[in-house]
């Protein structure tokens, strides 16, 4: 299976109804093997940084096999409000 940018953020949206998905393919050469990824959806709401780890990794928990990096930003819709306005 062929990993992109664009299969992470929709399945990330659609499992976690997240309402902002980006992804960025930070690999040398865009080869599909590094990503940071930065997901706001209302399922983080009151658990702590790793439960929501947790969560997207569950998510992805196929793609991870075949990706060697993986840095993730985890936001509420109230974060990301607040985060956008600073």
């Amino acid at each position: 299976m062929a990993i992109t940018a664009d299969h992470i953020r929709d399945k990330l949206t659609k499992e976690l109804a997240a309402v902002h998905v980006d992804v960025e393919d930070t690999s040398s050469n865009r080869c599909a093997a590094s990503y940071k990824v930065l997901v706001v959806s209302s399922q983080f709401e009151g658990k702590p940084l790793l439960q929501r780890h947790r969560l997207v990794n569950t998510c992805l928990a196929e793609e991870l096999k075949e990706i060697h990096a993986f840095e993730q930003k985890t936001l509420t819709p109230e974060q990301w409000e607040k985060q956008k306005s600073q």
